[in-house]
């Protein structure tokens, strides 16, 4: 008897999955552990493992679409053996899935601040899956005559199966003469006439209705409050340019960000209180610093976590953070990778923003926000002159951290920053 092998639930918000490529093919002999498939959830990018020996028989699902939790993915039996297709549930487009999955978690859809909003129509959607949002319908060799001729695909109509763009679509988008652009009367300062972009409506990603879902929850049954310090950032400055100048053959090469989740992870062993989780009828107090930083997606962030980082050194921390990073831009990292963080950290400082306000992460207490070195005038032994800066911006979970905790959680944070030798022992 063949074995039906369906959509697992790979991530912890996880209502379906988008079958982004096949690794095996109908006929191939397969084995218990061998990568069936790359599956992207809300999250990551994650591949399918095989839990049977045998042949590849016949697959349910193709390539790009999107396929409902438990519905069937692919058959695994003996060659020949006859597969009888099992029940499958109605696929969701990319809109139903996350009106979905919203509905599973709070009974209404929810959407960012400015996030573009998906279309909706009264017509139910047909029992088939659904191709990803923007996967564009081309053969190989319109794609190539496309180059060749200098004609957009995406704006060429498809006469072939399922609105596939074929050859003659191409030829026959080439043969048109381009339409003339319009002339505006104004003209903005940089000279530019026309619209900013293509006016369009976009289907929300898995991953995107996740963050809206969790985004709409924190800050509206989280009681949120803000406090934030500042901090002399030279001595940072001077021990980061120190000991990468120095240990440059050897490879090491550490950012601001890795003394900041070293120095986070410190401070909360100074102030324990920070590192906790309201749970209802009671808070659950974490014994290990597990510190997760926001890493941007083109569609999206994902917090990696670098486990135990109370116990690791900043050069430890800069080696995963780096790991992890590049990890969560390919969308490889494991449930494991980005769950189970118990304090948040999130930097800007990169983008020149001088500081901000996070929202917190649940089920953590408290975010860092971490804002750019900023150089002005500051007083130093009452003498003017030129400092280095840095804002920290605190976000609390009022359940679990009281005004004077996160406070203090600051000063020890502001203590081991201006001191940074201190996370070298």
């Amino acid at each position: 008897m063949s074995h039906i092998i369906e959509m697992p639930k790979l991530s912890d918000t996880m209502t379906v999955g988008t079958l982004v490529k096949w690794l095996k093919n109908v006929g191939d002999v397969v084995q218990s552990g061998d990568m069936l498939a790359e599956v992207e959830t809300d999250k990551a990018t994650m591949e399918l493992e095989c839990f049977f020996d045998g042949t590849l028989l016949q697959i349910f699902a193709p390539g790009g679409s999107q396929v409902a939790l438990g519905a069937p993915l692919c058959a695994i039996g003996k060659p020949g053996e006859v597969v009888a297709r099992p029940e499958t549930k109605p696929a969701p487009t990319a809109v139903a899935s996350v009106a979905a999955a919203t509905a599973t978690v709070s009974g209404s859809a929810a959407s960012g601040p400015g996030a573009p909003r998906p279309t909706t129509s009264s017509t139910p959607p047909t029992p088939v899956v659904a191709p990803p949002v923007g996967r564009l319908k081309i053969s190989p060799l319109a794609k190539k005559l496309a180059a060749a001729q200098g004609v957009d695909p995406a704006r060429v109509t498809g006469s072939g199966p399922a609105g596939r763009i074929v050859r003659a679509d191409i030829l026959a988008a080439a043969a048109k003469p381009a339409a003339p652009t319009p002339i505006s009367n104004s003209r903005s300062q940089t000279g530019a006439q026309g619209p900013i972009q293509e006016e369009r409506t976009v289907a929300v990603s898995n991953m995107r209705g996740a963050i809206a879902r969790r985004l709409v929850e924190s800050k509206t049954q989280l009681p949120h409050f803000y406090i934030e310090i500042e901090i002399d950032a030279a001595p940072l400055l001077a021990v980061r340019e120190q000991l990468n100048t120095g240990l440059e053959a050897e490879g090491v090469k550490l950012s601001v960000n890795d003394f900041i989740l070293k120095a986070s992870a410190e401070a909360l062993r100074r102030v324990p209180h920070v590192n906790g989780s309201w749970e209802g009828s009671q808070i659950r107090y974490f014994s290990a610093a597990h510190v997760s930083f926001a890493v941007a997606l083109e569609d999206g962030l994902i917090t990696p976590v670098i486990r135990d980082a109370h116990l690791k050194s900043v050069f430890t921390i800069s080696t995963e953070a780096k790991a992890l990073g590049k990890r969560a831009k390919e969308k490889k990292l494991t449930p494991a990778e980005f769950t189970g963080g118990t304090f948040c950290v999130s930097n800007l400082g990169m983008m020149g923003i001088p500081k901000f306000s996070a929202i917190i992460n649940p089920p953590n207490a408290a975010i860092l926000a971490v804002g750019t070195t900023v150089r002005k005038p500051v007083v130093r032994n009452d003498q003017i002159v030129v400092g280095q800066t840095m804002t920290l911006t605190l976000s609390c979970d009022h359940r679990v951290v009281d005004g004077v905790v996160g406070a203090q959680y600051l000063a020890a944070l502001k203590t081991l920053l201006e001191a940074p030798a201190l996370l070298l022992v």
